[in-house]
């Protein structure tokens, strides 16, 4: 099967798009799924930054969303013509994935970081034959056509604009897991957000769906202005002695921070801005150490890593989109939308703060500003 898809063929280049083959279809346990669309996260622009440990030449993309085109059988438990979300990899039997926790399993970053599954690798290549990458976050979605681990997918309801939905599967899922889930947010309580990109306005529109008060800190003044419009008191960046003034807004500090920065002058802020047993959470990985200040975990405070939002994709993907259903979840609002072959401008734009949430359509769809 030929098809075209977006290459990244070094770390320094652009992405391409080329027609790669693939050579055989899906196993017992894989879906084919033709992708109407898959958004653009700052985990796929990393690899550039990944000092060679994710193999290229490659196709990313792990935001995907689209039509089941064929299966590997009943045991997927999916059928063609299925809607699907697609989200991250993980191998279903260790112990983390048994007690429904998959973001942590086992074998989670060889699975989507490092050169995924390795059965029947050398099934996806380029035109010539060159071996491609095998796929990225069990997906590889910036292409016209995936092969994907039914595991991974997520059916949604036909009548869902598909194209759309793809950041569900990450981004989105990453910010309101946090929220949701880790923390557990609800009436009356107070969550900071540092960083308003796509994960963090994720984690504002979650914190105001579960009642709960946000307070969003930024440097760009329009993404302030947008977590304002979503809910968020919002604070800028530089402003002088962030914690006292979020301890005044939140009247004696936040229940909760989260960091999507991996700054750690912003870090120890949201320690100090905590009251009495409050926790830090952080999804960004640190580049580099990260010096607590003293006292900044003083008084039950506590800081963890979470990732992919503690999710189990196939209960809170469901739970977002009927959040968004009833307009308590605006998350289309964040996204613009460009034809595959504008990756580099979508890629571009996501740089420089120009756009939240980028997604491309294989398909070549209009552009919608």
């Amino acid at each position: 099967m030929r098809f075209d898809a977006a290459v990244l063929r070094s770390y320094e280049s652009p992405f391409t798009v080329e027609a790669v083959v693939l050579h055989s279809g899906p196993a017992d346990d894989e879906i084919l799924v033709e992708i109407a669309g898959c958004g653009v996260c700052r985990t796929d622009l990393a690899v550039r930054r990944s000092a060679g440990r994710s193999p290229l030449p490659a196709v990313l993309g792990h935001e995907g969303a689209g039509v089941v085109a064929a299966t590997g059988g009943p045991r997927t438990g999916l059928s063609e013509g299925d809607h699907v979300v697609l989200s991250f990899d993980s191998c279903g039997h260790c112990l983390n994935c048994m007690n429904a926790a998959p973001a942590y399993c086992d074998s989670f970053a060889s699975l989507n970081l490092f050169g995924g599954r390795k059965e029947n690798a050398d099934r996806f290549t380029d035109a010539a034959g060159g071996a491609l990458a095998p796929r990225w976050f069990g997906q590889s979605s910036f292409a016209e056509y995936a092969l994907v681990p039914a595991r991974n997918a997520v059916r949604v309801d036909p009548s869902l604009p598909i194209e759309l939905l793809g950041p569900l599967g990450c981004g989105f899922l990453t910010g309101a897991g946090a929220v949701l889930n880790s923390f557990g947010a609800g009436p009356g309580e107070t969550v900071v957000v540092l960083g308003a990109g796509a994960v963090g306005l994720a984690a504002v529109m979650a914190a105001a769906a579960a009642g709960a008060v946000a307070v969003a800190i930024d440097r760009h003044p329009g993404r302030l202005a947008l977590a304002e419009r979503l809910g968020a008191f919002p604070l800028h960046a530089a402003a002088s002695d962030l914690p006292a003034r979020v301890r005044r807004l939140t009247e004696g500090g936040a229940h909760y921070a989260l960091d999507t920065t991996a700054v750690p002058a912003l870090i120890n802020d949201a320690l100090r801005s905590l009251r009495p047993t409050g926790h830090l959470g952080l999804v960004a990985r640190l580049q580099t150490p990260l010096p607590i200040e003293a006292g900044a975990l003083d008084r039950g405070r506590r800081i963890s890593h979470i990732c992919e939002g503690d999710a189990v994709p196939g209960l809170l993907i469901p739970r977002l989109i009927s959040l968004w259903q009833a307009g308590r979840f605006p998350f289309d609002e964040l996204i613009r939308t460009y034809p595959l072959a504008d990756l580099a401008e979508a890629e571009s734009d996501c740089e420089a703060g120009r756009v939240v949430k980028p997604v491309v359509l294989p398909q070549g769809r209009k552009r919608n500003r």
